[in-house]
């Protein structure tokens, strides 16, 4: 029987990505610590710091508001 994918919600995704993006820890260790593969932390890590420019445009930053109420 085939394993079911996990899904992880945006919030969770978005932390892992700044930590990421700060640097304190290694891509491997964030992974590590959270059950991740080490891939998936530099995809995200790549999209927070793609996107982060758009972040603060009118759609986004209502919606972006929504995340943190």
């Amino acid at each position: 029987m085939m394993q079911k994918r996990k899904q992880y919600n945006q919030q969770f995704k978005f932390k892992i990505a700044l930590e990421a993006a700060k640097g304190v820890k290694t891509i491997n260790q964030i992974a590590s610590e959270n059950s991740l593969h080490p891939n998936q932390v530099s995809q995200w890590k790549k999209q927070l710091l793609d996107e982060g420019p758009t972040l603060f445009n009118g759609q986004h930053v209502r919606h972006a508001a929504r995340l943190f109420i």
